[in-house]
């Protein structure tokens, strides 16, 4: 198996139906993880490399179960300065028994150390989306908002501005996001989904697990239609070589935040794979992800 063929597996973990009842005894890798444990977006900035995280703070313990996260700090920090924070949400699937869990990957270990060394608190943390019926999916979620505020509650500590908080979600992490689309709150500065997913009725036929609830209460769009109040700032990658009932779903959603108003910022890339920030090393992947790192920046200011 090529590295590419490799990779490209492992950024589809998302479209399998992965159902725990409980976190296995176990832990164990498989064979993939050696790759994506050293695999890093295909961007960067002078210093970035250097920067090592705080690593290994429990911000939640369930069913003898410890959830941590991973704080990188800029270097030029002054001590009691408080910067923009910037929270890195996985996606999923993945199997509840891995032994390297995301924060550990090339990918998100590089997107922490981004983040410090354009001036930000990056925040990567593990969350429990082990599988796509209602209960994973609502402990994921749980999950996602014990973080930010356990980040929040000790942002002098971490040298977070608690008022200022990025959430930038990959692949099916989008679904974890729901409250901020519909109920955000006014921490939450701005929005990122990359290669999301937006609307999980195209997945059905393939998931049972995905039930019409599930579809209600997880599928970006329907909180979008939803919600009563403003939104954040939204920047939204697409990539272009998709499967094309998700980029559908994508291109729906930027229709209805256009109707609605929503502040949306929108990269395109059209020869981009699912995953393409670490499986397409080309120009448009660089200049994408450097997009970013500058909206939310004009968001922070």
């Amino acid at each position: 198996m090529t590295k590419s063929t490799l990779l490209a597996l492992l950024c589809s973990l998302f479209t399998q139906s992965l159902t725990v009842a409980q976190q296995p005894a176990k832990l164990e890798d498989p064979p993939w993880i050696k790759l994506v444990a050293t695999q890093r977006i295909f961007y960067a900035v002078p210093g970035m490399e250097r920067i090592r995280p705080q690593k290994d703070l429990t911000y939640k313990s369930v069913s003898k179960e410890e959830l941590k996260l991973d704080v990188y700090q800029p270097r030029s920090r002054r001590r009691g300065a408080l910067s923009p924070a910037i929270v890195f949400v996985h996606g999923g699937a993945i199997p509840s028994n891995l032994r390297t869990k995301p924060k550990e990957w090339g990918a998100y270990v590089s997107l922490g150390q981004l983040a410090a060394a354009s001036g930000f608190v990056g925040i990567t943390f593990n969350h429990r989306f082990y599988g796509w019926d209602m209960y994973p999916l609502s402990d994921a979620r749980s999950d996602v908002s014990a973080a930010i505020a356990y980040v929040r509650d000790n942002a002098a500590r971490l040298g977070v501005d608690k008022n200022r908080i990025c959430l930038w979600s990959l692949s099916a992490g989008s679904v974890l996001l729901s409250s901020p689309i519909s109920e955000p709150p006014s921490h939450i500065r701005c929005l990122v989904f990359y290669y999301p997913i937006m609307d999980l009725e195209p997945m059905r036929k393939q998931r049972p697990a995905i039930t019409d609830d599930v579809t209600r209460e997880f599928s970006p769009i329907n909180r979008l239609r939803r919600a009563r109040f403003t939104f954040p700032p939204i920047f939204i990658a697409r990539a272009g070589r998709e499967e094309p009932a998700l980029n559908a779903a994508v291109d729906t959603f930027i229709q209805v935040a256009v109707e609605r108003k929503a502040t949306l910022d929108f990269s395109n890339h059209p020869d981009g794979r699912h995953g393409f920030d670490v499986l397409d090393d080309n120009a448009r992947t660089r200049e994408i992800i450097k997009r970013t790192i500058e909206f939310i920046k004009t968001r922070n200011d």
